[in-house]
């Protein structure tokens, strides 16, 4: 960078004005008057900024030999406006823009940036879109380590310049920074008390820069460093000792609660299998504690040189001020964590208040008029539900959090989830509802649904267990329950009961009344069968070669239709055999020379081969 001024180095078209050149670039010459004229439009800040990044135009002028002070003031103006000018062509002012980077220090880049010394913050500094903030204050920092680098003196001295941008702070005849009055807007002060007070932080940081590089301060950091290596060796063979001591008493622990255990080989086993997870959870926790001590003795080891604490610093901010954030946290989420717990004491006493009534309406205390005893379990369910959700919708607004962005996309994910994928779910659910609450099927009904016959045992929200004749336990999902045609047993119709029937076809030379005796007699015979009213027969069918009967009797049994129609079945065949009626059914060809009926009665004893 350089600066000159003259009518020699105009290019052609200077028309003979003097022109100052600047990094190989030309701006006129103008008068002082002018100067401030054209320098009104733009922020003091913007035109300390810019001097800044050019503070070393002085020493190029200076080569030039004397100047006459207006000429030499005029054309260091010219040049910083003609490095500002460029920033100001492409961001437009706009009324109120300096005191709107003021007002937010807190901005990265632009606005304001901490000087930061061997991870000490001295001050915040003010930038622009010319210079950020974060460029200047790196600017600054490196001029003080240049000071405090350049001797081993005790003292710095310190001197104030009055320049028309502002006062600059020098340290030992170097320019450290430049005290503008946006400075001081953004400090809330007066610009000579800014200058004095960040003054006084570079003199501390360049003495203090200087002491702690002394042989004696780093033989002093070295023991402190040794003082916390010793430490965390200490720290961990305490911690050996500790999981060691703590296995063995686990282990003691487990095996002395369950001597009392019967069987030896489960006791062996489960203490075995308690003892290890127990030992896997405290080792865990040991083992995090080791690396939260390696981590901080590392930290500190590394805080005790300068030259390390920057890295130091980044430590501990990554890791303990997390852990503080979250401590602050739940410290100040304690007031919601109390509403928070009112509500939940409160739902929970209703919760309990209600199972205490629904229990007296089961034992009779209480009688509800066509209240079936089966509802009471999924009626407090159902109530229970609504009232965890009532108590949810009021602490809702008290759960950390809930009112992020994130918890309420996690909140509409989930109920699209469920919306989706939870279709089959809710329909078995309110069909469950349906089937408990229509009184067409209680438990310990003897019901038929499809091919299943068996008891119902449970029923569930999501389905119900039925036990077969086979002793099988059959779940059907209730959607299925409530859209098929279900026959139940065990409910009565009339006080006649069921009717148990079944078909046999008999030939067209036998007696039609011969036929409806036997079967009549073979009804009264089986037991479970009523005889008042009696059982009776019916025609269902004249076929191609036979006459199909039907025998039916009332029955008030339900659980035990099955054993009863085998008992039917098994009568009607001794009947027709003893009588000498041959059974037609299932299938009929011709007519055999012998009825296929037994030729005598069986003696009760079974054939058995010559090697048995």
């Amino acid at each position: 960078m350089f600066l000159r001024y003259g009518k020699a180095e105009a290019p052609p078209y200077a028309g003979g004005r003097g022109w100052v050149v600047l990094r190989g670039g030309f701006c006129p010459a103008i008068r002082a008057g002018a100067l401030q004229e054209s320098l009104g439009s733009f922020a003091k800040a913007d035109i300390v900024d810019a001097m800044e990044r050019v503070s070393g135009i002085t020493a190029a002028v200076s080569r030039w030999g004397r100047l006459p002070g207006a000429v030499w003031l005029a054309a260091l103006l010219v040049a910083m406006l003609c490095l500002v000018a460029p920033v100001s062509a492409q961001s437009p002012a706009r009324p109120g823009d300096s005191q709107v980077q003021a007002d937010a220090p807190g901005e990265p880049g632009v606005f304001a940036a901490p000087v930061i010394i061997d991870g000490n913050e001295l001050f915040q500094l003010r930038g622009t879109s010319a210079m950020p903030a974060e460029a200047r204050a790196q600017t600054v920092a490196d001029r003080i380590r240049e000071v405090a680098t350049a001797s081993d003196a005790t003292t710095v001295r310190m001197e104030f310049t009055r320049t028309a941008l502002g006062t600059g702070i020098t340290a030992d005849g170097v320019l450290i920074t430049i005290v503008t009055e946006a400075d001081a807007r953004l400090e809330e002060m007066e610009a000579p008390v800014l200058a004095h007070l960040q003054s006084g932080a570079i003199e501390a940081a360049i003495l203090a820069f200087r002491a702690e590089r002394t042989d004696e301060a780093l033989l002093g950091n070295a023991l402190e460093a040794a003082a916390w290596t010793v430490a965390f060796v200490l720290f961990t063979a305490f911690l050996w000792w500790f999981s060691r001591r703590l296995r063995r008493k686990i282990t003691e622990l487990t095996q002395r609660y369950f001597q009392g255990v019967e069987s030896a080989t489960n006791e062996q086993v489960q203490a075995q299998a308690v003892a290890a997870l127990i030992r896997y959870g405290l080792n865990f926790l040991l083992l995090v504690i080791f690396f939260l001590g390696l981590y901080y003795y590392l930290s500190f080891a590394l805080l005790t040189f300068p030259e390390t604490r920057p890295v130091a610093l980044v430590l501990l901010k990554h890791v303990t001020t997390p852990v503080l954030n979250v401590v602050l946290g739940i410290i100040g989420f304690l007031p919601n964590l109390t509403t928070l717990a009112v509500i939940a004491l409160v739902a929970w006493y209703v919760i309990k208040g209600l199972r205490v009534f629904f229990d007296a309406v089961l034992a009779g205390t209480f009688h509800l008029e066509n209240f079936e005893a089966h509802w009471i379990d999924p009626t407090f369910n159902i109530v229970r539900a609504v009232i965890i959700m009532i108590a949810l919708v009021f602490a809702f607004p008290y759960i950390p959090g809930s009112d992020s962005r994130a918890f309420q996309g996690l909140t509409i994910l989930v109920g699209a989830m469920l919306s989706l994928g939870s279709n089959s779910v809710m329909g078995n659910i309110i069909a469950g509802l349906f089937v408990i609450y229509r009184r067409s099927t209680s438990i310990g009904d003897r019901i038929a649904i499809g091919d299943h016959v068996g008891d119902v045992i449970e029923i569930k929200m999501m389905e119900t267990h039925l036990k077969s004749v086979k002793n099988e336990l059959i779940s059907i999902p209730n959607a299925q329950l409530l859209n098929s045609d279900v026959i139940n047993y065990s409910k009565k119709v009339d006080g006649s009961g069921l009717l148990v029937h079944t078909t046999v076809g008999i030939g067209y030379e036998e007696s039609p009344d011969k036929v409806e005796a036997m079967l009549i007699e073979a009804a009264r015979r089986t037991k479970g069968l009523k005889t008042r009213p009696g059982p009776f027969v019916l025609w269902t069918a004249l076929a191609d070669f036979a006459i199909n009967y039907q025998v039916n009797a009332y029955s008030t049994r339900g659980a035990s239709i099955p054993q009863i129609r085998s008992d039917l079945h098994r009568n009607i065949v001794e009947v027709f055999n003893e009588n000498r009626v041959q059974i037609m059914t299932p299938s009929y060809h011709a007519d055999p020379n012998e009825p296929k009926i037994p030729a005598a009665a069986w003696d009760g004893v079974l054939a058995r081969s010559e090697d048995s």
